[in-house]
């Protein structure tokens, strides 16, 4: 008998739908029932990617035994943690706290009030390696709540008073240049100089980090920036993390030389990858930035674009039930598929060995080195491509999260036009309308819900992440296309999240003040996996007021930028964004206008404005003065010409119609 999930958006929860497990969604009709019934709630948090998810799934939750147990003794919550990020943001705090490690699956188990009074992540279905089993928690939990229910309800109470009590650190003023440069010398240290990125295994990708860095090079010219930032860019795209035959990259190395992935492939990781890809290339003219750009870009196009024109959340770890069988290969198979020579080549070229680099002689590809025979890679790779083509797919998360695909719309805008692909630009501008039709107003005002499939939307309001994501991606399609619309709707958005996500001391609660309560309202300016959702409001914002001259918008990034000033030297892997933010304030950021008679004219003034290096540079362009933007207000071509406006808060540069004093202006290439 299916239960209570059968009609969710969330693909993670349909997975679940079929589960003798009487799952409910999160909502306040599940506490009324475990009121009612005098029972404890069970929370389980995942998502689709996770293999441990499926594993925890396929031993516990469609075991008939352990859901009469649960059935008997709890009210059962299902929550996918990309849907809720709110819900995993409290209780993941709660199980750090209770157990010193986090991750998914997440178990937790809660009182009427939501409160958590026992936390973990997975259960085995029998006990092993020092854990009980699953059922041995829950009946010892049950017992509990039914003979020392006091003693529960206050380990709960401590619990949320323990993570109410937590406080930020204050700060009153703006970072400056010598505090960007301490955290470059506290990256410094915990670089890893064999294999790039920071710190060891597993190792995760620090696109954030990595923006920053170049953001460095381009403001001050930083050469230790620049070197820890391309290693570590040229490692990840020559291991096994990324896909050497469809592009994309996997969500993490187990290993630390990015040799074998966590093969799940996430929207978020890849569109912030490929903008950081596609800034390099800018920055450098890498050949390797551009073969990586282009081919991301197509993956996103091919494997992770919906129907309705958005941008699905991930491709799952498993196929066939089994971890990474998609993407590995063996010695044999590459012979039996290329004949003797060419298997060989291949198999020396990719790093694929007898003894295998991943699992039972398998191995992932590497492509540590260009081939010395492009043209015959090229033939062999469209060989394997077709051949795994042929093999069971992995899975798909085809929920379109409005925050990753406002991430995606900004990293396909940029890359569209810096390589002269107007399709990715398109698909960017199809991926913001899909947005705009159905996750804005869909719950009856001027909020964002957070998710939609099949171009249904969610029923849960958007985070803070999801209007800045979506306002960062309607910016970049202004700038990159000219339609002031884009501009006009990202500045709702911001100004919806400042009203609804502030907090009253300059920084941003992740939750709106008029979503539904939780026992704690999480607030935090710290990056994950994601930007954070402050400090990326906090760019938005600034960028919004280089275009528009609302000295309001710079007002907002400042004061939500200045807590850079303690936590960046301190944690500059976890405030990444933060500290790329402050890089732009402290360029200016340049506010450039172009402006030229026609298209054709204004061509290769707008490429150069785009291609400009300058840390937050914001561009607004016309041809014939067509735009009505406050940067272009009373811009003109002069004697004719096409002309660049370049500014710096309230001090401008003298017009220029030499397009080489321009690029050089600005920072940009010549090409």
């Amino acid at each position: 008998m299916a239960n209570r999930l059968a009609n969710s958006t969330s693909p993670y929860l349909l997975q679940h739908a079929d589960n003798p497990v009487d799952w409910r969604e999160w909502g306040e009709d599940a506490f009324d029932e475990a009121r009612e019934r005098d029972v404890p709630i069970f929370l389980s948090v995942g998502y689709s990617a996770c293999h441990w998810c499926h594993v925890m799934a396929h031993e516990s939750f469609e075991n008939a035994d352990v859901a009469t147990v649960l059935n008997e003794r709890f009210v059962s919550i299902k929550v996918d943690r990309e849907e809720r990020p709110d819900v995993d943001s409290v209780y993941m705090d709660a199980t750090v706290a209770l157990t010193g490690q986090g991750g998914w699956p997440m178990s937790v188990f809660l009182d009427h009030e939501g409160r958590p009074f026992y936390a973990g992540t997975y259960f085995p279905p029998e006990p092993r390696h020092g854990l009980p089993s699953f059922t041995q928690v829950v009946l010892g939990l049950s017992d509990a709540w039914r003979e020392r229910r006091e003693d529960v309800l206050a380990s709960g109470v401590r619990i949320v008073k323990a993570l109410g009590g937590r406080t930020l650190p204050g700060a009153e003023r703006l970072p400056t240049i010598d505090d960007l440069r301490a955290a470059v010398a506290a990256l410094e240290t915990q670089f890893d100089p064999r294999s790039g990125g920071f710190g060891g295994a597993p190792k995760f990708p620090p696109s954030l980090v990595l923006e920053f860095l170049l953001r460095m090079h381009a403001l001050e010219g930083d050469e230790r920036a620049l070197a820890m930032a391309e290693q570590t860019l040229i490692d990840m795209a020559r291991g096994g993390m990324y896909d050497q035959l469809g592009g994309g990259f996997a969500r993490y190395s187990v290993d630390a030389r990015w040799v074998v992935p966590h093969f799940e492939k996430m929207l978020y990781d890849n569109a912030l990858l490929l903008r950081v890809y596609a800034h390099w290339w800018r920055l450098t003219g890498s050949p390797l930035a551009e073969r990586v750009v282009r081919e991301t870009a197509e993956f996103l196009l091919r494997d992770l674009r919906t129907p309705e024109g958005g941008f699905a959340a991930a491709l799952d770890a498993d196929s066939g039930g089994q971890e990474g069988a998609f993407y590995a290969w063996s010695p044999t198979e590459l012979v039996e598929l290329l004949g003797d020579d060419d298997g060989a080549w291949a198999a020396a070229l990719l790093g694929v060995t007898a003894e295998g680099t991943f699992e039972e002689g398998l191995s992932t590809l590497q492509l540590r080195q260009d081939p010395d025979d492009p043209e015959r890679w090229a033939r062999l790779r469209a060989r394997l491509w077709a051949a795994r083509e042929d093999r069971e797919h992995t899975g798909r998360d085809d929920k379109v999260v409005a925050a990753w695909n406002g991430l995606a719309i900004a990293a396909l805008a940029e890359a569209g036009a810096f390589f002269r692909e107007p399709g990715w630009v398109d698909a960017a501008a199809a991926a913001a309308d899909l947005i705009l039709a159905v996750h804005l107003g869909a719950l009856g005002d001027d909020h964002l819900v957070r998710t939609s499939r099949e171009g249904r939307a969610g029923t849960t309001q958007g985070v803070l992440h999801d209007y800045a994501g979506v306002a960062h991606g309607l910016q970049a399609l202004f700038q990159v296309t000219g339609d002031d619309e884009w501009l006009m709707l990202a500045g709702i958005l911001i100004d919806v999240a400042v009203q609804h996500f502030s907090d009253g001391e300059g920084g941003f609660y992740d939750t709106a003040d008029d979503a539904p309560g939780l026992v704690q309202r999480p607030r935090d300016p710290h990056d994950d996996a994601e930007p954070s959702g402050w400090f990326l409001l906090a760019e938005d914002a600034l960028t919004q007021s280089a275009l528009t001259g609302v000295t309001e918008y710079r007002d907002i990034a400042e004061r939500a930028l200045s807590i850079v000033s303690v936590v960046g030297p301190r944690a500059p892997r976890a405030t990444g964004s933060g500290l790329a933010a402050t890089a732009s304030v402290l360029a200016g950021p340049l506010e450039v206008a172009v402006v030229a008679d026609s298209a054709d004219a204004l061509a290769p003034w707008w490429r150069a404005a785009l291609l400009a290096t300058s840390p937050g540079a914001v561009v607004a362009a016309s041809a014939g003065g067509d735009a009505d933007v406050p940067l272009l207000h009373d811009r003109v071509p002069m004697a004719g010409r096409p002309t660049a406006y370049v500014c710096r808060g309230f001090t401008c540069d003298r017009p220029t119609t030499d397009l080489s004093d321009f690029r050089a202006r600005v920072g940009a290439r010549e090409e």
